[in-house]
C-alpha cells in the first residue's frame, strides 16, 4: 500500500489550510504528482484512492490516467482536524505570538488543539486496510497528508504517536509505502521521487496545512 502525501498547494497567504475548501495544487506540485506516478510507473496498481480534499484527489489524477482507474474518495485519509485552520501560525507571527490561542496548546499529547493523534491512526489504518482488500494480491496508491502518514507511520511502528513536527519523514509527494503479508504490515519504505522539485520551493518542506 503506497501512501503518498500530495504535492505543493498554492497558497500565497501562508496560512493553515487543513481541511478548508478551494486549496488546489500549485503549479509545482502538479510537476510532483506526475513525478511520483512515474516512480511507480511500473508497479501492480489496481487501485487509487484519495482523501477528499482538492489537494489530493489532484494528486491523484495523474495516477488514476497512468493505470487507466477511476479514483475512489476515502474520507478517512482526510487531513487532521485542527483549532488554528484558516490562521497565520508561523512562529513570531500569527496565531501562535497570541496569548489568547496558547490554552489550545496545553496538552501536546493528545493534542489539546486539534483530532487526537489515536483517532488518526486508527481511521488512517483502517482506510489502508480497506485499499488492501480493494486491492487484493496487487497494489494500491492511497493519497492523504503529512500528519495522517507520519501518524500512521509511527502507529504501525509502535511508537509514541506524539512527536516534533520538525522531524517528520513525509516530504511533499513522498512515497511512505506499507508491506502486507495477508493483513499484516512486515516492512514500511519511504522514497521522495519528487525531491528535486521540492528543492525548487522554498519552504515547501514546511508547507502550512500538509
Amino acid at each position: 500500500m503506497h501512501v503518498l502525501r500530495h504535492g505543493e498547494v498554492h497558497n500565497p497567504d501562508k496560512i493553515l489550510y487543513g481541511r478548508l475548501p478551494d486549496f488546489h495544487l500549485s503549479e509545482l506540485g502538479r510537476q510532483m504528482a506526475k513525478a511520483a506516478t512515474e516512480a511507480l510507473a511500473d508497479r501492480d496498481v489496481t487501485h487509487v484512492v484519495a482523501s477528499p480534499l482538492e489537494r489530493a484527489q489532484e494528486t491523484a489524477e495523474p495516477f488514476a490516467a497512468h493505470f487507466k482507474l477511476e479514483t475512489a474518495t476515502d474520507t478517512r485519509l482526510i487531513e487532521s482536524a485542527n483549532f488554528f485552520e484558516g490562521k497565520k501560525v508561523s512562529v513570531g507571527d500569527g496565531a501562535f505570538s497570541n496569548p489568547r490561542n496558547w490554552w489550545v496548546l496545553r496538552d501536546p499529547i493528545t493534542p489539546s488543539w486539534g483530532e487526537a493523534y489515536l483517532q488518526i491512526a486508527q481511521r488512517m489504518f483502517a482506510a489502508i486496510q480497506a485499499a488492501r482488500v480493494a486491492a487484493e494480491g496487487h497494489e494500491a496508491v492511497c493519497v492523504s497528508h503529512q500528519l495522517p502518514i507520519w501518524t500512521l507511520r509511527r502507529y504501525v511502528e509502535k511508537k509514541r504517536l506524539w512527536h516534533d513536527p520538525r522531524r517528520r519523514e513525509c516530504g511533499l509527494a513522498s512515497l511512505t509505502s506499507f508491506v502486507f503479508e495477508d493483513a499484516k504490515v512486515v516492512g514500511i519504505e519511504y522514497a521522495e521521487p519528487a525531491a528535486a522539485l521540492v528543492a525548487m520551493s522554498p519552504g515547501a518542506r514546511t508547507a502550512k496545512g500538509a
